[in-house]
């Protein structure tokens, strides 16, 4: 073998140690995330700067460290093939393909992510400097862009602008499967699902309809008031002038007995009032939070399309969304939901159709059409009901109570006669899935557990935790 082959087979060794290299890398920047690194950095450890700026754009690093990884493995491939063609002719092609099958995948893949794996943190630390630098090396990025834009021209689609990302549904998977492992509490699974919730909630979904809506006109005196307002139990009661789609501002509870009390108590409430706040019904309730917060105001008056008064929000209304239901020494609970005898249930017609869903474990439809309980059954009736009148939707009878006027008070859920048998059959086969489920995440754990010592290798590769993968 001359001189040259001798080199060929260096720089085949060579390009094995990086590609084993960039593969930690790989495995312990994926299974990072940017809530560890900062916390490493607050630690002071040593790169972990590099390291959170890596988690901040992951995609600005992962395709160029996957290119120049995959690059390597090719490279190295070559060269044992022919370093192998010229030593030992055609078979020595066929046994050097068996070669670079156990040695890449042994050297260059098993055991730098198994070794990720188990030390990850530090791993990370250690390969964040070069992965900038490599990341950094503009004519590595620039050939890596350029297949991914090629990629993009031949797949439909224009592909990612932006990199990695976790989706709700992911994020809600998560919760779910920590709640069943008790690493967090059922309360606090319901707030994660509350939180990402609240971002998708419009303030039409929580707001006090313009029928409960408790109103003062302007000409009315400020003592008059004050004895509704303490009737009432509220501390803000909004001012109208010519009618209810006139409101003129928001009175203060307590600006009425300080005015009671300087004897003003015969003065028009017109006099105290405050300006109010006025929000469309499509408004993100979490954009509104923030406007309470930073113009520190606590109830807006909700307006339709035609800028018609269409209920009031306050700032417990949101909080509410959040913690669930707050009430206080004063308030009078009137329970949403009430169980009754044969599997039958009564709600309030205010309740929400998705929150009925998720007791009842019921598929009422949804829609923008309504919001309510009381909304969907006036749209499939198609007119006011009497009381008792009922109407089947789905497996569902629902029955109309308390009606006053056109307004529904409460609504009976009955399981119409064969549903309850097909879905106690669904929900039996659904506990099987779920049960297999969770056999086969005990098992995959106990497998992670027992891999160091029971299994030479382990490819590892990005797990459940991974906060980056390649933008598709």
């Amino acid at each position: 073998m001359n001189s040259a082959y001798v080199v060929l087979s260096a720089v085949a060794i060579a390009l094995i140690v990086v590609s084993g290299f960039l593969a930690m890398a790989e495995t312990a920047l994926t299974r990072m995330n940017l809530v560890k690194a900062l916390t490493m950095q607050d630690q002071g450890r040593r790169g972990a700067g590099k390291l959170t700026r890596l988690m901040e754009h992951p995609e600005r690093w992962l395709n160029p460290l996957l290119f120049v990884l995959l690059l390597c493995n090719l490279v190295t491939a070559t060269l044992i093939g022919l370093v192998a063609e010229h030593a030992f002719g055609p078979w020595g092609v066929v046994a050097s393909t068996l070669f670079e099958v156990v040695i890449i995948f042994v050297l260059a893949e098993a055991m730098p992510k198994t070794w990720a794996i188990q030390h990850s943190e530090d791993s990370a630390l250690f390969s964040a400097p070069f992965v900038t630098a490599l990341a950094g090396f503009k004519p590595i990025r620039l050939m890596a862009r350029g297949l991914i834009g090629l990629s993009n021209l031949i797949l439909p689609g224009a592909g990612l602008k932006q990199g990695p990302f976790v989706s709700e549904e992911e994020l809600l998977a998560m919760a779910d499967v920590a709640a069943v492992d008790a690493v967090i509490e059922r309360e606090e699974r319901a707030l994660i699902h509350s939180i990402i919730d609240f971002g998708d909630t419009v303030v039409r979904e929580v707001r006090m309809p313009r029928p409960d809506m408790v109103a003062v006109a302007g000409p009315e005196t400020i003592a008059d008031v004050l004895e509704r307002a303490i009737a009432e139990g509220y501390s803000r009661i909004p001012v109208f002038e010519s009618g209810i789609d006139d409101i003129v501002g928001i009175i203060f509870t307590k600006d009425l007995m300080r005015a009671v009390g300087e004897g003003r108590g015969a003065e028009p409430v017109r006099t105290l009032v405050h300006p109010a706040h006025f929000v469309p019904e499509t408004k993100r309730v979490a954009e509104l939070m923030r406007e309470m917060q930073s113009e520190k105001f606590h109830m807006a008056i909700v307006v339709d399309e035609y800028g018609g008064t269409s209920g009031l929000v306050t700032l417990e209304d949101l909080i509410e969304e959040l913690v669930g239901e707050i009430v206080d020494e004063y308030d009078v609970e009137e329970p949403l939901i009430e169980w009754l005898a044969g599997g039958d249930s009564r709600v309030n017609a205010r309740m929400a159709v998705d929150e009925v869903n998720d007791l009842l474990h019921a598929h009422l439809p949804e829609s923008d059409d309504w919001d309510s309980i009381g909304g969907l059954v006036l749209n499939a009736l198609g007119h006011v009901p009497t009381e008792g009148e009922a109407v089947d939707i789905d497996a569902w009878r629902l029955t109309a109570e308390r009606v006053k006027g056109r307004r529904i008070g409460q609504v009976r859920l009955s399981r119409r006669e064969g549903a309850a048998r097909r879905d106690q059959a669904e929900a039996e086969e659904g506990e099987a899935a779920v049960a297999a489920t969770l056999q086969r995440l005990a098992e995959s754990r106990t497998e992670r557990v027992a891999a160091p010592a029971e299994e030479p290798s382990n490819t590892g590769g990005p797990g459940p935790g991974s906060s980056a993968r390649s933008p598709r």
